[in-house]
């Protein structure tokens, strides 16, 4: 008789990411621990348990992962303290005698990156490694899924992009990325893979694409870095919030999301998904 598995634990499983990635574990018949703040809506999956335990809970964290090998850890919700919170999951999991933390990162991360969130990323992954802990970084592009709503009610996609280009990952992919991580952890190994679409657009080739798969007319305005600002003060949101936002466009605009990579059908064994082919496989839904 084989002996069983140990579990593997999934972060962010009420969210689309950690959701999907979720839902494939159990496809596959593995066991795995969702760490959540709130139980009440943790997806109710085979071969899975819950614990309630934030990023900032350290006991909780600390006692939900005793024994567990590999996590994976999902970034927090966009905040001033997110880094913070990922410092003390990580201790914690460290704490906990975790072996292998797969941690979802963002494309190009660095302290000087011009998106603004990715230098969190980029604090996130060094923190992992001054643990010791073995880890695998998978760095997302920007999400395919988001692109769409991207575009106004007027059908204008707008930003300070200029011509630069996006290689936007579909979230399926990543999710098919991060499950083949987390069942075989150790062929990944101290690894950092940039996960990307099998092209990289512009956002006015990108308009084009909505535009055939919506049947709506949708153009790019390609933005001045005044213009973002003020276009979107109206939300009310707070300075590091729209910095953020704009930062996303000034990285396309600087080159820094516009590397097609082959880590998703290296990982997966398919190809990696377009967006044509994203929009497709919506509407056909």
């Amino acid at each position: 008789m084989s002996t069983p598995r140990p579990p593997i634990a999934v972060t962010g499983a009420t969210g689309q990411l950690g959701g999907r990635v979720a839902r494939r574990l159990a496809d596959a018949g593995r066991a795995q621990l969702l760490l959540v703040r709130d139980p009440s809506r943790a997806p109710d999956l085979p071969g899975a348990t819950v614990a309630k335990a934030g990023f900032t809970d350290r006991d909780a964290v600390r006692q939900a992962l005793d024994g567990i090998p590999t996590v994976l850890m999902v970034s927090a919700s966009e905040s001033t303290d997110r880094v913070d919170q990922h410092r003390a999951f990580i201790d914690a999991a460290a704490d906990a005698g975790v072996g292998h933390l797969v941690y979802v990162s963002f494309a190009g991360a660095a302290p000087n990156a011009t998106f603004t969130l990715a230098r969190d990323h980029w604090a996130t992954e060094r923190h992992v490694q001054g643990t010791g802990t073995a880890f695998t970084f998978l760095r997302d592009n920007l999400y395919a899924d988001f692109l769409p709503a991207m575009v106004g009610d007027d059908g204008v996609l707008r930003g300070p992009a200029g011509d630069g280009r996006v290689a936007a990952v579909a979230q399926d992919d990543i999710a098919d990325a991060v499950t083949a991580v987390l069942t075989d952890p150790a062929a990944h190994v101290d690894r950092t893979y940039e996960l990307t679409g099998p092209e990289a657009p512009t956002l006015r080739e990108v308009a084009a694409v909505l535009s055939e798969a919506t049947g709506r007319t949708i153009t790019y305005h390609p933005e001045t870095v005044e213009e973002a600002y003020r276009s979107r003060a109206s939300y009310g949101a707070p300075d590091w919030q729209v910095d953020a936002w704009v930062s996303t466009y000034t990285a396309i605009a600087n080159g820094e999301l516009a590397r097609v990579t082959d880590a998703v059908p290296t990982l997966t064994g398919h190809p990696a998904t377009s967006l044509a082919d994203l929009l497709r496989r919506r509407r056909d839904r």
